[in-house]
């Protein structure tokens, strides 16, 4: 019987939270198979001299494992 599990991690960007969120499901989709869905759960972003210069996502990926056990 399938699992769903889910992974959080923080997506970085420098570009925009958008681009941080694809960032992450890009790097967990190297190594886990069947994402089925992300859920944006924080936005954060590194300010230096007045300006945004890095976006964060923290962001839960779903996916579905093949293991019955957790």
């Amino acid at each position: 019987m399938p699992v769903v599990k889910v992974l959080e991690l923080v997506g970085e960007s420098k570009k925009d939270w958008q681009d941080a969120v694809a960032n992450a499901v890009a790097e967990a989709s190297r190594t886990i198979k069947n994402i089925s869905g992300v859920e944006v759960y924080n936005w954060t972003a590194n300010v230096e001299a007045g300006r945004i210069v890095e976006y964060k996502a923290d962001v839960k990926v779903a996916y579905v494992s093949d293991q019955a056990q957790i």
